[in-house]
């Protein structure tokens, strides 16, 4: 697990990081140079050799040596994971603009700059974060940790601010068992409809609030925009910080929401049954400016993450026919619901509910969870069932 904390940085510390960060860039680079002149030649450079090639780059480079060895070490690693899935990509034709299947250069005024320690190159001592190569910071410690943390990864976000994000063990943290279960439904009008209606979390629409200051701020960006090669002004970098602050608000907001109500379903239900839904099929509709503000992906992930910390049990039901079979006989209507229907009728048992709570209920079933005693769900009265 991840834990993140906000750092409380010197002038000194910054230039130091910014430094450090300048030599990594110029690793990163100079892998992906090698590699695409030796992918041409048709001899490909692995990791391994790489990392040999770093030892010859310091020995021959005086400003090189004087940055630490751990985050360009780090670096390498980081070039080997993404190189590998540019060429996966490359063979799954996913993404056509990486022809050559290597990762591309990174540019000073488009990379943040992001630093990666391991156990040797950090250490925190009274509460103060000492990097590899004299450089001191101090985090926020809004929590504590709860282990010894194995890597840490110092990066600056889009505001300016920069942070510290620390690599602990999974901890579990187990909940007094209650004895129900819940199937919830992604929507669009409605993020999660669950089978029971006090849990379920209605559409806040941030991005639909915020949709005028964004407007603005982007159109006072645009305005301001340098011309290609040319240094921005104090104005662009002003209206672009005002419109990362207006994405970053609106990301809190969201993720917030999501994870005040996956604590609230992990808390009250031991079984969860989930739809396996890929947000990512809503992109291509006329509803994907609402599903992108629903941030179902997101809602999902805290879901999961907040039910894996708490040991409560989760299934992910495939989306295929939910919304046409019935949740309480379990008959599949012979013609798709267009979505202007929301009322879910059955032809063989007469049940008649909402679409998304029929849904809902059908997650439940699919997932081998008894539904005896949970809201808008008949139980199971075939000899075979149980009680959950």
């Amino acid at each position: 697990m991840r834990y993140t904390y906000r750092l409380r940085l010197s002038s000194a510390a910054e230039r130091k990081l910014l430094t450090e960060s300048d030599r990594c860039r110029w690793v990163w680079n100079q892998c992906v140079a090698e590699s695409r002149t030796a992918h041409q030649a048709g001899q490909p450079i692995g990791a391994a050799l790489l990392d040999k090639r770093l030892t010859g780059w310091r020995a021959e480079r005086d400003w090189l040596r004087e940055g630490a060895s751990v985050p360009q070490q780090q670096i390498i690693r980081d070039f080997g994971r993404s190189r590998a899935k540019a060429l996966k990509d490359l063979k799954n034709r996913v993404s056509q603009h990486r022809r050559t299947g290597m990762p591309r250069f990174k540019k000073k005024d488009r990379t943040e700059p992001t630093l990666n320690y391991t156990r040797r190159g950090f250490r925190i001592k009274q509460g103060r974060l000492h990097l590899a190569g004299g450089i001191v910071v101090r985090p926020v410690w809004s929590r504590e940790l709860p282990d010894v943390p194995s890597s840490v990864r110092v990066y600056r976000g889009s505001v300016g601010h920069w942070y510290a994000s620390f690599v602990v063990p999974a901890t579990s943290e187990p909940l007094p068992t209650t004895g129900t279960s819940i199937g919830i439904d992604w929507g669009v009008k409605e993020i999660a409809t669950t089978t029971s209606d006090a849990h379920d979390l209605p559409h806040p629409r941030y991005g639909k609030s915020a949709a005028l200051k964004l407007k603005g701020s982007q159109r006072r960006m645009a305005r301001r925009k340098p011309k290609r090669g040319q240094q921005g002004s104090r104005a662009y970098k002003h209206a672009k910080r005002r419109t990362a602050i207006l994405y970053r608000r609106l990301a809190n907001q969201r993720q917030d929401t999501a994870r005040k109500w996956a604590k609230a379903v992990v808390r009250d239900f031991d079984q969860i049954a989930v739809e396996d839904f890929r947000p990512k099929f809503l992109s291509q509709t006329t509803m994907a400016r609402a599903a992108s503000d629903a941030a179902i992906g997101a809602t999902k992930t805290a879901l999961l993450e907040m039910a894996r910390k708490h040991g409560r049990k989760v299934v992910l039901v495939h989306a295929a026919y939910t919304t046409m079979d019935c949740r309480a006989c379990g008959a599949r209507a012979k013609h798709r619901l267009p979505l202007s229907e929301r009322t879910y009728t059955c032809a063989e048992c007469g049940l008649i509910s909402a679409r998304d709570k029929n849904s809902a209920g059908v997650m439940l079933v699919r997932a081998g969870f008894v539904p005896v005693g949970v809201d808008c769900v008949s139980p199971d009265h075939s000899p075979s069932g149980q009680a959950a």
